[in-house]
Formats: C-alpha cells, sequence, structure tokens
C-alpha cells in the first residue's frame, strides 16, 4: 500500500504495516518493486520481522534503474542510521546501500525513562534552553556497535540547537551533533563581495521585496542584529544596498545574490529544482545577532543564517561560496541526511565546502573569482589576488588551517566536522584538477598525495556530477570515509562505465588520501 506523505501526520507514517511505505514522488510502482525486492534480499537490507518502511523519494536512472530511498522503523521505533537506498533495474535486484550493519533484535521497552533522558541531556546542554525539549524513543544502529535503545533528545536555545542520544537504558550519552550545520568561520570580510548584480524582486503595493518569485520565492529577512525572525527586506526603488556595510540592505543583496547562483547551479548543472527538488525556496536571515561570526543552515525552519562578523577580522557571513555552502546544507538533509557526527559529520560539511565552491565557478564573478579557498572573501586584511589569502579552508591542502588532516586516519572521526572535511575536500580538488600545481585567485594550489602519486585530473564538471551522484544516490545517513569510496566509484561507473578512466580515476583519487 503507497500513502500519500502529505496527508499522513508522522505518527500515522510511522505506524504503518508490513510492506507499506509512504510514497513522496509520485511513482508508487517504484517503491512497491522496492519493498518487495527488501523481502527478498532480507540479509542484504539488514531486515526484521519488526522493520517498516517509508520512503523518502525515487530516482530513476535514463536507463530505467530505480533507486528508491527509505527510511525504517522497528517496531514502530524510528531507527537511526536505518535509511537504505535500494537500487533495481527492470524488476531486478542490483544492491543495497546502507550502513547498518546488524539486523535489528532488541526490546522495544525503555528502562531510563524520557524524562530522565532529558534531565542527562539537560547536564551537557546547561540550563539555559528554551521551549520544552522533545524526545523521542528510537533505535540507534549507526556504525558498527550492537543496536541499541535510545531517546533522541532535542535541546534548543538562541545559540543552540542540540541533539543527544541517550541510551535507554543506561541514562549515558551514545552520541550528539548539532542540528546548525555550519560554516565554522572565525572572521569575514566587511565590504561587497560580488559586485553589482541583477536581481530579481517582487512587485508590492508601494514598492519592492526582496523576494525571487522565479526561484521558488526565496527572500530575504532583516534580522536586525537581533536572534528573532525579523521581517522581509522592503524598498521603493528597488536597488538593494550601497556597495559597502553601511547600508544593511547591502548585505541583504549578497545573500539573495548567492541563494540565486547556487540555485541555478544546481538546477543547470545538475538538474536540481531548489533544495528539496520541489520548486520550493528556502529564506535567507541577515544581521542576525551582534557580532555573531558564523553562518549556518537550520532544517528546522529551511533556512540559512548569517551574521555580521566582529567587524575586526571578518566582515558579513555573506561571500558567495558560503551562501552555496549553507543552501547545500540543505541539498543533503533533503537526500542522503548525513549525520552532522563523526564521519559522516565531515562527509557532510565536505558536501557543501565541494558544491560552495562549484557554485563560486559557476558564477564565475569578476569580483570573487573562483578558487578553492573557502571564505577568504570575509577575511577584512586579504587583498583579492595576492599570494596569502586567509580562508576558513583551503581544499588543495586542508592543512593549512593550522587543524585539518590531508589525508586519511582511523582516528578522523572523533575531529570536528569542519576538520574531520578536510580529505573529502582533498579528494575532491585532487580528482577534478589533479596534481599539477595551478593558480586561482592569485594562489599557488599545490596538491600532496598520501602514496607520491600524479594525478591528472578529470575536470570540475565531471567531479562535481560524480559526488553529486554519489550523494543523491549512494550515500545514506551514516556513510563513512569507506562507504564514501565505494559510492563513488559506483557513481562513476553508472556515468561513465564500468572500465572508465573515470571509475579508475576515482579510485586512484582515494588512495592518493589514503581511502582504500
Amino acid at each position: 500500500m503507497i500513502l500519500n506523505c502529505k496527508s499522513l501526520p508522522l505518527a500515522v507514517l510511522l505506524a504503518l504495516g508490513a510492506n507499506q511505505a509512504c510514497a513522496v514522488d509520485t511513482n508508487p510502482v517504484a517503491v512497491n518493486r522496492a519493498l518487495a525486492l527488501i523481502h527478498s534480499h532480507s540479509g542484504e537490507a539488514r531486515a526484521s520481522a519488526g522493520d517498516r518502511y517509508v520512503s523518502r523519494g525515487v530516482f530513476v536512472d535514463a536507463d530505467g534503474t530505480e533507486h528508491v530511498r527509505l527510511d525504517r522503523t522497528y517496531n514502530g521505533l524510528p531507527v537511526i542510521g536505518g535509511d537504505l537506498v535500494v537500487h533495481s533495474r527492470n524488476g531486478k535486484y542490483e544492491s543495497t546501500s546502507l550502513t547498518q550493519d546488524a539486523v535489528l533484535n532488541l526490546s522495544t521497552t525503555p528502562v531510563v525513562k524520557s524524562d530522565a533522558a532529558i534531565v542527562a541531556a539537560g547536564a551537557e546542554f546547561g540550563a539555559g534552553f528554551t521551549g520544552m525539549p522533545e524526545s523521542t524513543l528510537s533505535v540507534y544502529a549507526r556504525g558498527k556497535g550492537t543496536p541499541k535503545l535510545v531517546w533522541r533528545v532535542r535541546m534548543q536555545n538562541a545559540q543552540a540547537d542540540m541533539t543527544y542520544i541517550v541510551d535507554a537504558r543506561t541514562g549515558g550519552i551514545v552520541e550528539r551533533w548539532s542540528n546548525l550545520e555550519t560554516s565554522a568561520v572565525a572572521g569575514q570580510g566587511k565590504t561587497l563581495y560580488s559586485g553589482t548584480v541583477p536581481l530579481v524582486t517582487n512587485s508590492v503595493v508601494g514598492g519592492y521585496e526582496l523576494r525571487d518569485p522565479s526561484r521558488g520565492r526565496m527572500r530575504t529577512i532583516d534580522g536586525s542584529n537581533s536572534r528573532t525572525s525579523g521581517q522581509i527586506y522592503k524598498d521603493s526603488d528597488n536597488v538593494w544596498g550601497n556597495d559597502t556595510a553601511s547600508d544593511p540592505a547591502t548585505v541583504a543583496a549578497d545573500a539573495e545574490y548567492g541563494v540565486g547562483m547556487t540555485w541555478d547551479f544546481y538546477k543547470t548543472v545538475l538538474g536540481r529544482n531548489g533544495i528539496g527538488n520541489d520548486g520550493i525556496g528556502a529564506y535567507s536571515r541577515v544581521h542576525y545577532g551582534k557580532g555573531y561570526s558564523n553562518a549556518f543552515w537550520s532544517d528546522a525552519c529551511f533556512c540559512m543564517t548569517y551574521g555580521d562578523g566582529d567587524g575586526v577580522t571578518v566582515g558579513p557571513m555573506v561571500a558567495l561560496d558560503i551562501t552555496g555552502h549553507e543552501m547545500s546544507h540543505g541539498v543533503t538533509a533533503r537526500t542522503a541526511g548525513l549525520i552532522y557526527s563523526g564521519e559522516s559529520g565531515g562527509l557532510n560539511e565536505a558536501n557543501s565546502d565541494i558544491f560552495g565552491t562549484m557554485v563560486e565557478f559557476y558564477a564565475n564573478n569578476s569580483h570573487d573569482t573562483p578558487d578553492y579557498m573557502i571564505g577568504e572573501q570575509i577575511y577584512a586584511g586579504n587583498v583579492p589576488g595576492s599570494a596569502n589569502q586567509k580562508a576558513l579552508r583551503y581544499m588543495w591542502k586542508p592543512s593549512l588551517d593550522g587543524r585539518s588532516p590531508d589525508f586519511y586516519s582511523a582516528d578522523i572521526g572523533s575531529l570536528d566536522v569542519h576538520y574531520s572535511s578536510g580529505v573529502a575536500n582533498h579528494f575532491f580538488y585532487l580528482l577534478a584538477e589533479g596534481t599539477t600545481p595551478k593558480t586561482f585567485s592569485g594562489v599557488l594550489h599545490s596538491s600532496p598525495t598520501y602514496n607520491g602519486a600524479s594525478l591528472a585530473g578529470i575536470g570540475r564538471d565531471k567531479a562535481e556530477r560524480i559526488w553529486y551522484r554519489a550523494l543523491t544516490v549512494y550515500f545514506t545517513s551514516s556513510t563513512d570515509y569507506a562507504a564514501a569510496r565505494v559510492a563513488t566509484i559506483q557513481a562513476a561507473k553508472d556515468l561513465y562505465g564500468s572500465s572508465s578512466a573515470e571509475a579508475g580515476a576515482v579510485a586512484d583519487t582515494w588512495a592518493a588520501v589514503n581511502v582504500n
């Protein structure tokens, strides 16, 4: 039985019976096929008698190959890390992408009650939470350990939005992650970053508002240096800003331009119609807080938020690659759903760096010439075109930031996700550009390899298509570096052939960053 997601509350969806699913795309036949294939290949899907499935999307290749993404519940409880993608062609099973390592067989009766789990989470979060904390009894099947019954606790205030996974038997915290997927920037530039650019706005009574009807009605609102939602920008002459930070609308124009370029990149290059591939635009919130040197994506509000920086080291956080970065977090949330912790969190961050950079190349703006530095525009002391520009991250040699590793090691999952992302960033640079030194934006990009290999690179166009296909078709919520290697090799084979030079290049490039 296939049901319409939008017509049912979550509680109903989680209670659906065996072989039932919710079709989020109008392709119930493909979902039914996937459910039948799970039944006939239960071992590969790690399926148990208590499992039920909710469809999150169907992707169909030109040759008819179907990729059905499903969330899993166990005895009515959501399974963290239990999501999977079933791949088939002409009704014949090909493979399953998943991270859950064991068939579920556990009691769903908690020893630790919800209130106690909230107290445990609150002891770490601190007393300053707002609203009523959310707690959801769940199954934790992320990673290679034994699945656990847990409470998923969410706690929020104006500065933080955290998820804590609390063991429902011991009360210990198993894992935690932020729901605000940030650029983790220390500072930003305070001038206009992209020059004079065209904007599409909306005509209203008395003037105009900064809302783009051609791109899902995405809009930009003024936070007024508060932490509240604010109001949409309006004016009377349809000219936004004055090329300096003295006019609050200048930063708003940067944000609106950046997300517009990101929208166009995904649609023109990758065929994706907005973050959710549904034509709906997210909103941007600028001038968030006072002296706030960060930017973040929040799935809860379906929005990007940008601070103004400290005004000394960095300025407003609305450089083109940062806006592309934040909007790409939304794409990740709507596809693979990479959990913002451990190796999957590093891949989540890297995905945003990768596509934020590709947006920069796509825009090819003369005021922000394309390169593989992240956020260099925001640094007040940078001289465009100089050889020693500061940046948040450096994709060709991540260790230049002093914290990110160039190569994979077994303990990389213990790093902050903004640093563990370095290996994937490095992989992508080498895959696209190779090892021959190149100069971008006046900065020499000379990239090392773990094994001393010389790589030619396959070009940005092929590299970005391979990475996007891996993200949308093969990555799951807990994909780690080893699984990312498998996924990108398969994506290259899908796009360019099983014995293609591109597939070989992907494998060689992972080896060059010590992922084997």
